[in-house]
Order: C-alpha cells, then structure tokens, then sequence
C-alpha cells in the first residue's frame, strides 16, 4: 500500500470516528442523556454488573464522576444499585437492559437498517476483511490506551 492510499485510508477511519461522536451524540440528546453518558451506559450493557471502582477503571473517570454518573442514570431507571451477595460492603451496578433498549432501540432502527442492508451488500470474504480489521484496529487501539493510561 503507497503512502497516499495509507493516508485516504486514515482520513476516511478519521471521519468515520467523528461522524460516530456525531450519530451517538444525537441518539443522546433525543435519549436525555449526554454523549459521554451514552456511551457510558454502553460499557455497563457491554460489560454488565461492575462495582462503581470497575467503571471508573474502565472509563477513567474519578469515582465521584462515576458516583454522579449513576445518579443520573438511576434517576431515568436505567441502572440499580445493589449490594453484592459475597460482600455487603460493595455495590454492584446492574444495567437495566429492558428500560435502556427501550429508550435507544427506536433511535437505532433507521441506522441499524440501513447497516445491515449495507453490509449485505458486501460479499462474504469482503465482511471478513472488515471483521479482521476491526478486531485488530480494536486491539491496537486498547494497547494504545492501556499504555497511555499507565504513565
């Protein structure tokens, strides 16, 4: 690959990320919440139940940013608090995945639509080669963040 194909490469993968800040930011907004606060609910959907020192690990945020951050969203019943059974002392975070999919899968449906369509329409070596990139992108990218999380 010639260095201006790298290149349009990247700018595309860079556009690609900015118009996705842009969609999830929107699906927030028309979901009452804020853009990192989305994405937020995304890491305890992905992960599931975490104690408020998981989340923070994950995110980055200070455990008081992550304290208010499930104010906010037990307030709207997307999460609960609940004490662990093996130690009362911790609170587990559990996602309320029925009251969160109701909120965003109606702000999805158009996009996720129109994705599947477009990913049909590539053939199934060509949806290989855009599953192996991600993955490894994926991996690059936590490497990349594990390392500059750790000076």
């Amino acid at each position: 690959m010639d260095k201006d194909q790298i290149r349009q490469v990247r700018k595309l993968s860079q556009l690609y990320a900015y118009t996705s800040i842009q969609l999830h930011e929107a699906v927030a907004r028309k979901a009452g919440l804020s853009g990192t606060d989305h994405k937020y609910l995304g890491f305890l959907m992905e992960k599931g139940q975490m104690t408020a020192g998981e989340l923070s690990t994950l995110t980055g945020l200070t455990t008081g940013a992550v304290t208010g951050l499930i104010d906010r969203f037990e307030k709207k019943k997307l999460v609960k608090r609940r004490f662990a059974e093996d130690d009362r002392r911790k609170v587990l975070i559990e996602p309320i995945t029925e009251n969160i999919m109701a909120l965003l899968t109606p702000l999805y449906k158009s996009f996720r639509s129109q994705s599947e369509k477009l990913l049909a329409s590539f053939s199934e070596s060509e949806r290989s080669i855009l599953e192996s990139y991600f993955s490894q992108a994926i991996e690059i990218m936590q490497e990349t963040t594990d390392q500059l999380n750790s000076k």
